[in-house]
């Protein structure tokens, strides 16, 4: 039976549109970081490359060499931690320049899936598909811990009406926020839904106040 995200792993992934306090596990994912406006083209080859190893992972079994452990699941969603450049925090503005956005990208990778077998995969397909971005491309363990999170509904520039309902959540819990790093998990395609009806996970860390 194929292991499906959207239901094994709901309380990460489909969380309702009201704030609510998680404790997120360590997760392993192919990550690569960048700079820039996300809505250029060339963002879309950063978001290719990781999904062309994720992709390579899940039909993997097929090699003459499948992982140990390999299992049938569905493809985890891509996801993305945002922050601005350091120029930009020097800079008081309230309009955000999406030119100065810091992105690290990522696609989570389920459990079998090792460094060695991921630097193996990672070298596989950057024969086949050669890009220059494969080289920024890491495997690494990521533990967020304590989080909120909450569903939004829409598009991603009313993003921040969301992140003040869970600051106010925050504060009535007795939580602090870390740091301005957010995570955004892409639960819709926005190239096949309509804006009204998209879903992007928001989440950020937390800590007692």
């Amino acid at each position: 039976m194929k292991t499906d995200w959207k239901k094994t792993d709901k309380a990460l992934y489909l969380p309702g549109t009201e704030p609510m306090a998680i404790r997120v596990p360590p997760m392993n994912f192919y990550s690569i970081r960048g700079r820039g406006n996300p809505n250029d083209s060339g963002f879309q080859d950063y978001v290719a490359v990781l999904y062309s190893l994720a992709y390579a992972v899940r039909m993997s079994y097929k090699n003459p060499d499948p992982p140990p452990g390999y299992f049938e699941y569905t493809v985890y969603p891509l996801e993305g931690v945002w922050d601005i450049s350091d120029e930009a925090k020097a800079r008081v503005s309230s309009t955000l320049d999406k030119d100065t956005l810091v992105f690290q990208l990522m696609i989570r990778q389920p459990d079998f899936v090792d460094p060695v077998f991921a630097a193996h995969i990672k070298d596989q397909v950057k024969r086949k598909k050669p890009h220059d971005l494969f080289d920024k491309v890491e495997f690494i363990t990521i533990d967020e811990g304590p989080c909120v999170q909450m569903m939004h509904l829409g598009s991603y520039d009313t993003e921040p009406a969301s992140f003040t309902e869970m600051e106010t959540f925050c504060t009535a819990m007795s939580l602090h926020r870390t740091s301005k790093l957010h995570r955004e998990i892409y639960i819709s395609d926005p190239r096949k839904v309509e804006v009204a009806s998209m879903r992007t996970v928001l989440r950020f860390q937390t800590e007692q106040a």
